[in-house]
C-alpha cells in the first residue's frame, strides 16, 4: 500500500501511462506544520525608471491561508512575489508580517532572516549536488546531520526519499517540481510563495501534482501565496483569488464570488469564455425577454457590453426562443462548442453543449438564455 494518494489514483481512473512519467509519488511521511503568519501589503508599489510594476497594492492574508495571484503576463505578479520575499524592494508602500514592517520607509528585512520559502517557476536546482543536496542548500545556521535530516523528511513527503542521492537531470519534470517543492518546505516557512510551480507540466501531471501540492500545503499550515495565470489552477487551489490587471489589484474573493459576481469585464473574461454583444438594454430584453433581470436598473438606451456565458446560450426547438442556424460544430472532447448564428444579431453566438447534445451543422434551432449566465457590464469597459 503506498498511501492515500495511490487510492485516490485509482478511484479517479487516472491513466496508467501518466505514473510513468514520474507522477506516482513514493511512499511518504506527512508534512511538518509549521507557525503559520499574517502577510500583509499596505499601498505597494514598484517603479523602474518612469515606469510602473505595481501601483497601490494592498492585500491582507490571514495565516494560513493561500492565495492565488492570477492575471496575464507582465501584470506585476511575480514582482509583489519578489518583494515579500525581500529579493526586490518597495519603491512605496509597506510589507508586514505578523505585523511587523519588513520592507518600507522605515525597515528592510533581508530575505534570510524573514522566514519566507520561495519556489521558482524554473525549479533553480543545481545539477552538480544530489538531491538531498539540493534541498538542504536553504537549511543554513544548523549542523549538518540536522539539515540532512530535516532535508531527508521534506523528501519523503514528496515520495522521493529513494532518490536522494540522486542528480537531478536523471529526474522528470514531475520529480523535479518535487523536489523544488521539498526544498521550499524543508525549512518550515511561515510564509510560502510559488511562482507558477505547474507551468512547465503536461496537462494530466498538472492536476495530479496540484493535487499533490495542495494537500502538502494544508498539512503545514504555511501562509502561502501561488502565482498562475491559469484561472482553473487558481480556482482549484485558492482560498481566494486576487486578480491583477497593470499593476493593480482589480478584484479579490473566493473563487465562486469573482466567478459570479466579477467586478468588471477583464475578470468575466478570465474566468469563462462569454459572447459579447454591444448593445443597450432596450435592444437586448427586446430579443431576450429572459434577460430582463440583469437590466433592472439600467437606463433603456444605456450602451451596455450584454454578455452571456458559453454554456447560458441554450439551443432549443424551432419554435422557441429566436431563430437560429448552426454554423460550425467543434469537437472537444466530451463537450463541442456550437456557433450558431441567430435572427437579430450581427455576430454569431458561441454555446457549448455536451457532445451528445451537439446539433450537425446548417441545423435550424430555437435560441435562449440561461439568465444565470448572463453580465452586464458598461461598454466603456469593453
Amino acid at each position: 500500500m503506498k498511501g492515500e494518494f495511490v487510492n485516490r489514483w485509482f478511484r479517479r481512473q487516472r491513466p496508467r501511462a501518466i505514473a510513468g512519467r514520474g507522477a506516482a509519488w513514493g511512499a511518504r511521511g506527512a508534512a511538518a506544520a509549521t507557525i503559520a503568519a499574517r502577510l500583509t501589503f499596505e499601498n505597494v508599489a514598484r517603479r523602474y525608471g518612469q515606469t510602473y510594476a505595481l501601483r497601490d497594492i494592498s492585500l491582507d492574508i490571514a495565516p494560513g491561508e493561500i492565495v492565488c495571484l492570477l492575471g496575464p503576463s507582465g501584470c506585476g505578479k511575480t514582482t509583489l512575489l519578489r518583494i515579500a520575499a525581500g529579493i526586490e524592494k518597495p519603491s512605496a508602500g509597506r510589507v508586514l508580517i505578523n505585523g511587523q514592517e519588513v520592507a518600507g520607509p522605515n525597515r528592510f528585512v533581508p530575505p534570510e532572516a524573514r522566514n519566507v520559502g520561495l519556489m521558482f517557476q524554473d525549479f533553480a536546482l543545481f545539477p552538480h549536488l544530489t538531491i538531498l543536496d539540493n534541498v538542504a542548500f536553504g537549511l543554513k545556521g544548523i549542523p549538518k546531520p540536522e539539515a540532512e535530516q530535516a532535508a531527508m523528511a521534506a523528501l519523503a513527503r514528496v515520495g522521493l526519499g529513494a532518490q536522494a542521492r540522486e542528480y537531478p537531470h536523471i529526474l522528470s519534470g514531475g520529480e523535479q517540481q518535487r523536489v523544488a517543492l521539498a526544498r521550499a518546505i524543508a525549512p518550515r516557512p511561515s510564509v510560502l510563495m510559488m511562482d507558477e510551480p505547474f507551468s512547465g507540466l503536461d496537462v494530466q501531471l498538472r492536476e495530479f501534482m496540484q493535487d499533490q501540492t495542495l494537500t502538502i500545503l494544508r498539512e503545514m499550515r504555511a501562509t502561502s501565496i501561488i502565482v498562475t495565470h491559469n484561472p482553473e489552477e487558481a480556482m482549484r487551489l485558492g482560498d481566494r483569488i486576487a486578480v491583477m490587471r497593470g499593476g493593480r489589484i482589480v478584484q479579490v474573493g473566493p473563487s465562486e464570488a469573482l466567478y459570479r459576481r466579477p467586478r468588471d469585464l477583464f475578470v468575466a473574461r478570465f474566468f469563462s469564455e462569454v459572447n459579447e454583444i454591444h448593445t443597450t438594454p432596450r435592444e437586448i430584453a427586446a430579443l431576450f425577454p429572459e434577460a430582463a433581470p440583469a437590466l433592472d436598473g439600467l437606463a433603456s438606451e444605456a450602451p451596455i457590453v450584454f454578455c452571456v456565458r458559453e454554456r447560458g446560450v441554450r439551443l432549443k426547438a424551432t419554435d422557441e426562443g429566436l431563430a437560429g442556424r448552426v454554423l460550425e460544430v467543434r469537437f472537444l472532447g466530451d463537450q463541442a462548442v456550437i456557433e450558431v448564428a441567430v435572427a437579430g444579431l450581427e455576430a454569431p453566438l458561441r454555446a457549448r453543449v455536451g457532445d451528445g447534445d451537439a446539433p450537425k451543422r446548417g441545423t435550424e434551432v430555437g435560441v435562449t438564455l440561461d439568465p444565470g449566465a448572463v453580465l452586464v457590464f458598461p461598454q466603456s469597459e469593453g
